[in-house]
């Protein structure tokens, strides 16, 4: 169902890509958007347990394209890194794929705000404050991966 990577040779492990997804601080999120457009935005994210978690307003354009079609994918670059020739850069790069849903469960959807919030914020404090200030004004969305690449890239 899904294509193998070309560059085979640059291709990371399965442990590469999970420990860019725990590090990483942001990804683009591509979804099929109005008119069939696609339509890629920018979110923070948390990696837990083979899924992606992001925090989203409860209504707009993201919501909606998630409703008229749950499949998605999500790119993360990882930071780069100088080459001795002093121009050119290493970076590496994970791709997923997968399906889309609102967390519903209000436990479950504080229970991904709480690890957003831990990876974002400097302190607890600061994390239970916004989840009691902010938590019903936001919804959680989860993507669950069914596949995964990543590679390493020399941009030259």
């Amino acid at each position: 169902m899904f294509r193998k990577m070309r560059r085979f040779k640059q291709q990371l492990t399965t442990e590469e890509c999970e420990k860019i997804l725990c590090i990483g601080k942001r990804g683009v999120l591509a979804l099929l958007g109005d008119e069939d457009y696609p339509y890629a935005v920018p979110l923070n994210y948390v990696y837990d347990s083979g899924c992606l978690y992001f925090h989203s307003a409860k209504e707009g354009h993201k919501l909606d394209a998630l409703k008229a079609c749950d499949k998605a994918s999500f790119n993360i670059l990882g930071e780069p890194r100088l080459s001795d020739d002093g121009w050119s850069y290493f970076f590496d790069s994970v791709t997923v794929f997968g399906r889309l849903r609102i967390v519903a469960d209000e436990m479950e959807k504080t229970d991904k705000l709480r690890l957003l919030g831990q990876k974002y914020f400097p302190t607890r404090e600061m994390v239970e404050s916004d989840i009691a200030k902010n938590a019903d004004r936001c919804a959680v969305i989860e993507l669950k991966i069914e596949h995964m690449t990543g590679k390493h890239v020399h941009e030259r």
